[in-house]
């Protein structure tokens, strides 16, 4: 794509996004590890879109365009990684869970003014810590269907309403059987799967700008508060009030 910005090194630094602030769709020619200690960053990708927050890293890997867009006042980490030393060996981007050593190395790692000897150091250690890393699959892929990008839209523009498949079949021109099969055969989930992993992404956004719990889980469609905070902490990790605590940066990393 013509208007993807080549940046050859993938730099290895912390910088402070404001709400709302977008990165333009760019790639490099290194591996980086992308993590965000407070607020929210949704990066797309051709392959899909996906969350970074305090509970989740994501690793793009070489020559994969991604831009961002931050939710919160975040605090933006990234390590680059050169592509003749990588500690994951995926050609698709993934998202690896976060424990506490990983999330001190990262910060440590991406402060200014860390002599360079202590930082190897702490790649080394940062290296098996990501060999070990669980992947928690939790992103949004892209259609390439039309009937079943259509259909997507269709339910990401009203959370709010429990669209059926068969509603959506009938809008979209498609039999239901048909665009249940895309469902499964382009995102390997069902529609109720894809439909409950779209309002989380939407919950995570709005609770990094500030919402209540009670008005993200109406707006994203839950019909009590107690069953969103159940399937919020199924897939996310943690609570919402304590995801939206994180996330709204009110204990911001700043650059060392």
């Amino acid at each position: 794509m013509s208007d993807i910005r080549h940046l050859p090194e993938a730099p290895t630094h912390t910088l402070i996004h404001p709400h709302g602030d977008v990165v333009e769709r760019h790639r490099h020619d290194d591996h980086q590890l992308i993590y965000v200690s407070s607020g929210v960053s949704a990066i797309r990708t051709e392959r899909g879109a996906w969350v970074a927050s305090s509970a989740r890293a994501l690793w793009v890997p070489a020559q994969t365009w991604h831009e961002h867009r931050f939710y919160g006042h975040s605090s933006f980490h990234t390590i680059g990684f050169p592509t003749t030393c990588a500690p994951l060996a995926t050609e698709a981007p993934a998202v690896i869970a976060v424990d506490p050593l990983l999330r001190e190395l990262v910060i440590a790692l991406t402060s200014a003014g860390t002599p360079g000897d202590e930082a190897s150091r702490m790649r080394a250690v940062l290296d098996d810590r990501l060999h070990r890393a669980t992947e928690t699959p939790f992103n949004l892929p892209t259609a390439s269907d039309p009937r079943l990008a259509a259909a997507c839209r269709l339910v990401e523009d009203d959370l709010a309403q429990p669209r059926s498949l068969r509603w959506l079949a009938t809008r979209v021109g498609a039999g239901e059987r048909t665009l249940s099969r895309l469902f499964r055969s382009e995102f390997g989930m069902t529609y109720p799967q894809w439909r409950t992993r779209t309002r989380v992404f939407a919950a995570m956004i709005l609770l990094a700008e500030g919402a209540t719990v009670t008005h993200t889980a109406h707006s994203c469609g839950w019909a009590t508060t107690s069953a969103f905070i159940d399937t919020f902490v199924t897939h996310a990790g943690s609570t919402p009030g304590a995801y939206r605590t994180t996330a709204g940066g009110r204990h911001p990393v700043t650059p060392g």
